[in-house]
């Protein structure tokens, strides 16, 4: 539950995976874990699941089940849908079309065609497939959205999303074309009803042949789970999640970069005084310094260019102002994706209402909330970029480096690594171009029946996006920072600093002479992305603030 900035939660694995805690979103939102080794198994039902579970279920491929109040909930309002249909009220999806043909009344005889008709006619997306992560992120969301009790589906469809991400099914879906909802998510549902197709042990299969391969029958949708499935904000929070959980990592691991070119550099630690802090009290930015210099503690080279320059360029002693406003937007979204995994975000929904209930018809599954924070995540995410890709040219440009030339000896001879700033700087303008926002953009649908739609999936689809550039951004200048650092030898690095060279020394060498460095760049990366950077960092000095 929320009570303030505090979300206090309980992780939901019966078998004991997980921890006890309070999710700080203020602070300690960001404390995240690498759970790929921690959590096998996430229960719905009786706690609201947190983003690390999400990500151990859609990237990891932890186990899901259902509690028994998560299936007394979906039972009860299932039972509503049957009571209102025994009546014949007129509801919106139930007992009429969809969108601009809401006013026509569908005969219960049509009922079940109408199931599979939307999800046929809206499976129109097109391009390259989604991620498994992705579309395994959207089957969840659909548990989480639907299995909250308001939204009337059976439980047996439930049920078969369940066995699909507990067999490892991933349904096929192009990932272009949405405006908030509805195209993906049907691709998605074919699978449920046995058509389109489906990944199953690396195959790529009709789907009928990958439910038989896995012994599983496809269900019989009931009045209203078409419309239930393909709407609501799942395949933008799933991208959103998903994109945030590294957003974070990622800005936490920015503090380490950037602590690490510092060094390097021959930086001076005086702008991470935590008097001069106090006097602009962002709480991130004090956060971010205090890191800095906990980062950085115990460092020889630190400690004798304390006093080497007055004042230090911009991207070097203003990390902790700009790492600190971008943390406080990717806090902000923490919030609000935490929100909308645990809500309803189905139209109609069926509430209760003693022994009997209503169906409520507006708007909770348009996805301005998701998107909107997803738009500012990018904008946060670029802002370390940028900031990153002005370290790595500084590291590079002997001008102002006092370093070799491209950080190599006999440069001419050898290029060293002058041309993965120009990697950076092309990855840095694919992420500008990305932060332009999608939710002010509008392109009415349906015969204006929707004249105003979120266009929230671009924008998590960008936020997505946006964190595999970064992790890459990072992982070139901490591919030059430890390069850097070999010219300054005897000296040495802070604990916390050489933990992060030996990592990286595994599969990266010194370099001599010229070498093919991409796979340097990608390793790297892995390690940024797989969250090694941080953890070797935090077992030195103990957990960063965020």
């Amino acid at each position: 539950m929320i009570e303030g900035n505090k979300v206090h939660y309980i992780p939901i694995a019966a078998d004991g995976c997980g921890h006890i805690g309070v999710f700080n979103l203020d602070k300690e939102v960001t404390e995240l874990e690498l759970f790929k080794e921690k959590i096998k198994k996430v229960t719905l039902g009786d706690m609201k699941i947190t983003l690390e579970e999400f990500v151990a279920v859609s990237r990891y491929g932890a186990k899901v089940s259902f509690s028994s109040s998560y299936s007394e909930k979906v039972s009860r309002s299932r039972e509503l849908v049957e009571k209102f249909l025994d009546e014949n009220r007129v509801i919106y999806g139930l007992t009429t079309g969809f969108g601009d043909n809401c006013n026509k009344i569908i005969s219960p005889e049509d009922a079940v065609a109408l199931q599979k008709n939307i999800i046929r006619s809206h499976a129109c997306s097109v391009g390259e497939p989604l991620e498994k992560e992705i579309v395994r992120g959207i089957l969840l969301m659909m548990l989480l959205n639907l299995g909250q009790g308001y939204s009337g589906v059976q439980l047996s469809t439930l049920e078969m999303i369940a066995e699909l991400l507990n067999n490892n099914i991933t349904p096929f879906s192009p990932g272009q074309g949405s405006v908030g909802y509805l195209a993906v998510e049907a691709h998605i549902s074919m699978v449920l009803i046995g058509e389109g197709k489906a990944w199953y042990k690396g195959e790529l299969l009709e789907s009928r042949n990958a439910l038989s391969a896995a012994g599983i029958v496809p269900v019989e949708l009931g009045c209203k789970e078409g419309l239930a499935l393909v709407s609501g904000t799942t395949s933008v929070t799933a991208f959103a999640a998903l994109a945030l959980y590294d957003a974070i990592k990622a800005a936490k691991t920015a503090d380490i970069v950037g602590a690490m070119s510092l060094e390097a550099l021959r930086g001076t630690v005086k702008a991470f005084d935590p008097r001069l802090q106090s006097v602009r009290p962002h709480e991130e930015q004090a956060m971010t310094a205090k890191n800095i210099l906990r980062i950085l503690n115990k460092s020889e080279i630190a400690l004798k260019y304390k006093d080497y320059r007055l004042q230090d360029a911009l991207s070097l002693r203003c990390i902790p102002q700009l790492h600190g406003a971008a943390k406080k937007t990717l806090k902000d979204a923490a919030k609000t994706i935490f929100i909308e995994m645990n809500s309803c975000c189905d139209n109609p929904i069926i509430y209760p209402i003693d022994n009997d209930g209503i169906a409520l018809m507006g708007c909770n599954a348009d996805g301005s909330y998701v998107g909107i924070e997803a738009d500012s995540s990018c904008i946060a995410m670029t802002a370390i970029a940028k900031m990153s890709e002005r370290r790595i040219d500084r590291l590079v440009n002997h001008h102002v480096s006092e370093l070799p030339a491209f950080l190599i000896e006999k440069s001419g001879l050898n290029n060293g690594l002058m041309i993965p700033q120009y990697t950076a700087a092309g990855l840095l303008g694919e992420m500008r171009i990305l932060s332009t926002s999608s939710t002010i953009d509008n392109i009415p649908t349906c015969c204006n029946q929707e004249d105003y739609v979120s266009m929230s999936y671009n924008a998590s689809l960008k936020a997505y996006k946006c964190s595999k550039l970064l992790e890459n951004i990072l992982a070139i200048e901490l591919l030059n920072a430890a390069q850097a650092l070999e010219f300054l030898k005897p000296l040495k690095p802070s604990p916390a600093t050489e933990a992060v060279y030996s990592l990286i020394r595994k599969e990266v060498p010194k370099l001599e002479e010229d070498k093919y460095i991409y796979p340097f760049i990608k390793y790297i990366q892995e390690q940024i992305h797989e969250g090694n950077v941080l953890k070797v960092v935090e077992k030195v000095i103990g957990d960063l603030e965020f």
